[in-house]
């Protein structure tokens, strides 16, 4: 039983979007969760939709049930015996993995590799999956120690919710350690891939940008790409090398997963170049490329996954700052009874198509 609750009743059963298996998602009833010492119950009021839960849902990558979305904002519910670090009616962001600090791969800063980082920590309900698409989550003792972010006042649940995915994109460009005047090529202009602009234009980097939307480039291009190409358009690696001193780019991200896309990396790169793989996030997906291009040329391939817990300060100021604009990336604001619709819409993008927050306390 929570040692403090809201004032406002907290029900007992709530609406979820729960996964059932063979792809299919339904809005059901379930209970709200019960928390214990050390923990909180949030009332979600954001959460955005990110492929990687899209992922698990269309390739059935876990067994159901389970309540996915883990880009979570919301206002703090109910909180557990022994918790001080936030109160009842307090605005909270919520990060769903936490590291120990103490094993092999902490005291290597390889945080998402920690096995108590691989453990969610959010849950509405059976096994824990994030839960942001459900009316309340319980977040364990582990994150509620460090994972939850106090929200300020003139910032929105929708713009809170972006903290998360922008930490993973600090975290990459941190690892890249890319320079004033290096040639960036990024792949895809989704939300992931716009703030990939966003933090490489703030450090100076020339910035080229692709995708199949002209909408979407056309935002690269406002966020600081100094060339924007769709690739069913022009030769990306030719255009790359004459835009880049005849060299080819320095470093590229792969923001978005499409077949041929690292192909596409190595041959836009110079020698020496880096190649960081941010959206192969399945184990379905696999890599078909010349081990010459990486051996002979020289050329990094690495990846970076999830979100780091010594970026969680610089992540939250970065959105409550608006030095990222991530407002400017929200396309559609949806009631949680046509969360399906959302789903297509981020696995289908189209024009208007963006970054899809899901609302869960409107049901329609």
């Amino acid at each position: 039983m929570p040692a403090l609750a809201s004032t406002e009743p907290i029900p007992k059963i709530m609406k979820a979007a729960v996964y059932h298996g063979q792809s299919t998602v339904a809005i059901d009833d379930v209970d709200v969760p019960a928390i214990g010492p050390g923990e909180i119950l949030i009332r979600v009021e954001s959460c955005g939709i990110c492929h990687t839960d899209l992922k698990k849902i269309e390739y059935n990558l876990l067994p159901p049930p389970r309540i996915f979305g883990h880009e979570t904002a919301g206002v703090v519910a109910a909180i557990g015996e022994g918790v001080t670090s936030i109160a009842v009616g307090q605005r909270a962001a919520v990060f769903h993995h936490i590291p120990c600090g103490d094993c092999f791969y902490c005291e290597r800063k390889l945080y998402a590799q920690c096995p108590v980082y691989k453990k969610v920590g959010v849950t509405a309900g059976f096994e824990p999956a994030g839960g942001g698409f459900g009316q309340y989550v319980r977040v364990m003792d582990w994150i509620a120690r460090r994972g939850v972010v106090a929200i300020p006042d003139h910032i929105t649940y929708d713009q809170a919710s972006f903290i998360e995915p922008v930490n993973t994109c600090v975290k990459a460009v941190s690892i890249a350690e890319t320079q004033p005047g290096d040639f960036v090529l990024v792949q895809g202009q989704g939300p992931i891939g716009l703030i990939f602009t966003m933090l490489l234009s703030r450090r100076g980097a020339r910035i080229a940008v692709t995708d199949t939307i002209p909408e979407r480039l056309s935002l690269g291009r406002r966020f600081g790409a100094e060339e924007a190409w769709n690739p069913r358009e022009v030769n990306v690696a030719e255009s790359m090398k004459y835009f880049a001193a005849g060299r080819g780019a320095d470093f590229v991200i792969a923001a978005t997963s499409a077949p041929g896309l690292v192909n596409e990396a190595l041959a836009s790169s110079r020698p020496g170049a880096r190649i960081l793989l941010f959206a192969q996030t399945s184990s379905k997906e696999r890599l078909d490329v010349s081990g010459a291009d990486i051996c002979v040329g020289e050329r990094t391939l690495f990846g970076s996954y999830s979100a780091d817990v010594d970026l969680q300060a610089e992540s939250a100021r970065l959105v409550f700052s608006g030095d990222l604009p991530v407002n400017q990336l929200i396309s559609h604001r949806i009631p949680l009874g046509q969360i399906e619709r959302g789903f297509t819409l981020a696995l289908h993008p189209d024009a208007q198509s963006l970054k899809i927050i899901v609302q869960p306390q409107r049901i329609f």
